[in-house]
């Protein structure tokens, strides 16, 4: 059994600050074998890898060095890197060239083999620099870990947007779910490991050793995504909890003093997080495979599993509904909610800034009266917002959007299922279940992604229509 004590969990920077510290030490050797005589600019070290004497080995220590010096610089150093390695662009003399090639060609096997001569052409050096750090030890992870820097930096510079473009193309093939290893993660796992699951943890965060343990109890299963080229590095994990029926609150979930459920009598299986680990791997979507995965794992290991189910956040309700709230939107209550609220608000508060006046009032959770009075209302916005906000065939929501692609349909809205600070400031405390029904995720994902269905049981859709 692994012992974890509260000082040894990292946080996500941490984690890579380690990781780099690690990496740089196993390149370090392959490094010093490069000649010192050469020139130790940037791009000369660029140019020596794409075209330098030597063979395989020679090529390969030039790539660690050219990461070593990589790891050595400040932001500026790095983003500077980057931008060296942006110009190793395609050659405009040459793609002109074939270009013509191509317009003249004057016969279909002509204009294959001048449509070749183009693609070849069109493929930037930087592509085949990029592609040789994946040769060195850790190199997939160096290149994830500098397109998570290069994101930061690439917004509104074209240069650069051109290099995440051929870097996140590389990535996406490499990554793909072919390729990818489903493995659970349990307390008998590494401590290593378990130390980046709490880094990672990006829904609900870990407090210390005993939640953790308490999220990998005999009712508990959370499985990972691996990479065979990073196989101690999960790139993305769902914690599922074994449960019976739906579960309407995240801190009865994670009640650290409930007692375990007896596996045999659990029916329902509760997605309560999913974390994306790897920044670098940012619009590379690994989720609506995970969660597939996972299903066709539990259902043969717990026959009597017949609910599968998230527990998720609204994170962009509560903006959506200040949006609404700030321009005083006519129509927005009905006549009794506007009542129910006016009892509860500041004197003098009516309507929509009644509404405001109690969200803002801190500790409403905690108000019987207050969350009595917010129920109804909140819980019928929060289904208006999740049916309808957006632009017709994507959900406004980025986790309704997620669920509802892959192939879940919105199940139950839950009052006060996460009271935490975040909880409240993200989604008033709400919380849905998305139904994942193993017979229709494919016709619900249709739906979504056809004609922007989304589909809702019939009590969400009523609340939607109030």
């Amino acid at each position: 059994m692994n012992t974890i004590t509260a000082p040894a969990l990292l946080d996500r920077d941490g984690l890579l600050d380690r990781a780099i510290r690690r990496i740089a030490g196993v390149w370090r050797d392959m490094a010093s074998s490069v000649s010192q005589d050469e020139d130790e600019g940037i791009a000369a070290q660029m140019r020596a890898c794409l075209s330098g004497p030597g063979g395989e080995i020679s090529a390969r220590n030039r790539t660690a060095k050219l990461a070593q010096a990589y790891l050595g610089l400040d932001e500026a150093g790095r983003t500077e890197f980057l931008r060296i390695l942006a110009g190793f662009d395609s050659d405009p003399s040459a793609l002109d060239a074939v270009y013509a090639a191509v317009q003249a060609a004057s016969d279909p096997t002509e204009r294959a083999a001048a449509t070749a001569a183009l693609r070849r052409a069109l493929e930037p050096p930087r592509l085949r620099l990029l592609t040789q750090f994946t040769t060195i030890p850790d190199g997939v992870k160096f290149l994830v870990d500098l397109r998570a820097f290069l994101l930061t930096r690439a917004r509104g510079d074209k240069l650069l947007t051109a290099l995440d473009s051929d870097l996140r193309m590389l990535l996406a093939s490499w990554f793909d779910v072919g390729f990818l290893e489903l493995r659970r993660i349990d307390w008998d796992s590494p401590a290593a490991l378990l130390e980046k699951l709490v880094g990672y943890e990006a829904v609900h965060e870990i407090r210390g050793w005993r939640d953790l343990k308490n999220r990998l109890d005999a009712d508990r299963r959370c499985y990972a995504f691996f990479h065979p080229r990073m196989p101690t590095e999960p790139l993305i994990f769902v914690e599922v909890a074994l449960v019976k029926g739906l579960s309407g609150s995240v801190q009865a979930l994670l009640d650290e003093r409930a007692p375990v459920v007896d596996n045999g009598a659990a029916d329902t299986a509760i997605f309560y997080s999913i974390s994306n680990c790897q920044r670098g791997l940012s619009g590379i979507s690994f989720g609506n495979f995970l969660i597939k995965r996972v299903l066709e794992v539990l259902g043969p290991e717990f026959r009597n599993l017949k609910t599968f189910s998230t527990l998720s956040p609204i994170p962009g309700f509560r903006r959506w509904l200040d949006r609404k709230l700030e321009a005083a939107e006519p129509g927005l209550l009905t006549e009794a909610e506007a009542a129910a609220l006016r009892a509860q608000a500041p004197e003098g508060e009516t309507g929509p800034a009644a509404l405001a006046a109690l969200l803002a009032r801190r500790g409403w959770p905690r108000e019987p009266a207050a969350a009595k009075a917010l129920e109804p209302v909140l819980v019928r916005l929060s289904a208006v917002y999740l049916l309808h906000e957006g632009n017709g065939t994507r959900a406004a929501d980025p986790v309704a959007h997620f669920h509802l692609s892959n192939g879940a349909r919105i199940e139950r809205i839950n009052m006060l299922a996460d009271t935490s600070e975040k909880g409240v400031k993200e989604s008033a405390a709400l919380m849905v279940n998305y139904l994942y029904d193993p017979a229709r995720i494919e016709q619900y994902h249709e739906d979504y992604a056809g004609a922007g269905r989304r589909n809702a049981s019939t009590v969400v859709r009523k609340l939607a229509r109030a």
